[in-house]
């Protein structure tokens, strides 16, 4: 066989190896998931600081507190945190996300930091185990968590989030409504949702999304007071300051086309052709609902892909929740038989996360959104034409 075919089908690349490399890949993210534990032990911090912080103080019975910048100043650098933190960071998400964080603000930082990334973890990796149990050895080992974990910030609560979502949309969708309206905290990562929703007529999952969100403001209204809304307000100005001064470095941490634009144009153009992209991507998840034969999973997958495109602030840590893309199409490929040169590029993807991020300050460039836009053409291309029904390729697929 030539070195093009041997590529091309990848017919090396079947259960057993897969499984193997999944292996190897897991522990030696392990080695890293430690090294970043230690790190955030050291008076640098981490930004789960913010998190802990908020929750510590709204454990205290003040919640407002969570987004006065003196007093959080002196919760994350006092003795409290245990880590004689030299800075401090800003909690700029809604008081709704407060009910997340206070259970881990009433331990000290260092076992909450483990507690956070360990239920976030189990969280995620139970929704995409649920939504594709014969591949749980993909799930477990997928870059996108384990780069969330490390950085102890919300990408694996947000990706359980996502796709127990899309998930459950046929099946129940009050619950998928529910669980999306729930990204309250988080809401520029459900920005293609409402039209996702809305192109297919799913109206009970729409309609109970807004009750979600209407439901989990009203709460915290209700459980942190008027106050702390109010104290909310005033975060928005840190957002749009870090927003505003943000420098080349930290434009090559952005995982999104807004990003990699700032490191040559101002933010208005910028933002501009983010639009457009979004727009894009919002009459690409309108129309595969026509395209993909009503299937919920599929248009799901595509809306899913879609989001790591159109959101203008996204970082590779918020990816977790593009392991139900890459696993919809890894499903199609062994049921109907894989594309040519398929299995490789779904290789490449499911390593983009570490791979993107750890070369974006070498190259100067984020490659993510490239990435990213591979996936939404592989999602469309097999929701679209089906599998390429060739005996030899779907034969390979049952082996791999």
């Amino acid at each position: 066989m030539d070195l093009l075919s041997h590529l091309r089908d990848a017919r090396w690349l079947d259960r057993s190896r897969v499984r193997g490399y999944a292996v190897l890949l897991g522990i030696a993210s392990l080695a890293l998931l430690a090294n970043s534990y230690i790190k955030a032990m050291t008076p640098t911090g981490s930004d789960f600081l913010a998190f802990w912080g908020a929750g510590h103080v709204t454990v205290a019975g003040d919640p407002a507190a969570a987004y006065d910048l003196a007093v959080q100043e002196r919760v994350q650098t006092g003795p409290a945190a245990g880590i004689d933190a030299e800075g401090f960071f800003a909690f700029v998400n809604p008081p709704p996300f407060l009910f997340a964080t206070a259970p881990f603000g009433a331990l000290p930082f260092p076992l909450a930091w483990i507690a956070w990334v360990a239920v976030g973890y189990a969280l995620w990796a139970w929704a995409a185990i649920r939504a594709f149990p014969r591949l749980w050895p993909i799930v477990l080992a997928f870059p996108g968590a384990l780069i969330a974990a490390g950085h102890a910030q919300t990408g694996l609560l947000t990706g359980a989030l996502l796709v127990g979502a899309v998930a459950t949309l046929d099946r129940r969708p009050v619950l998928c409504g529910a669980l999306i309206g729930a990204l309250v905290f988080k809401p520029h990562l459900a920005l293609l949702l409402p039209f996702w929703l809305a192109a297919g007529g799913r109206w009970k999952a729409f309609l109970a999304a807004g009750a979600s969100v209407a439901a989990l403001l009203l709460a915290s209204w209700a459980a942190f007071g008027p106050a702390t809304m109010l104290a909310y307000t005033t975060s928005w100005a840190a957002s749009a300051h870090i927003m505003d001064v943000g420098d080349d470095a930290f434009h090559l941490r952005l995982a999104t086309v807004y990003g990699q634009l700032r490191l040559v144009m101002p933010a208005n153009p910028a933002l501009a052709i983010n639009a457009l992209v979004a727009l894009g991507m919002v009459w690409l998840v309108a129309r595969s609902w026509r395209n993909f034969g009503q299937d919920g999973m599929a248009t799901g997958a595509l809306a899913l892909a879609a989001t790591a495109l159109a959101s203008p602030y996204l970082f590779n840590y918020d990816l977790p929740f593009l392991i139900l893309p890459l696993l919809w199409l890894v499903q199609q490929g062994l049921a109907r038989g894989f594309f040519p040169y398929e299995k490789l590029l779904l290789v490449v993807l499911y390593l983009a996360p570490y791979a993107t991020r750890a070369a974006a300050l070498p190259l100067h460039v984020n490659l993510m959104p490239l990435a990213s836009a591979l996936l939404v053409w592989l999602v469309w291309r097999r929701g679209a034409q089906g599998g390429p029904c060739l005996p030899s390729l779907a034969k390979a697929g049952e082996r791999a």
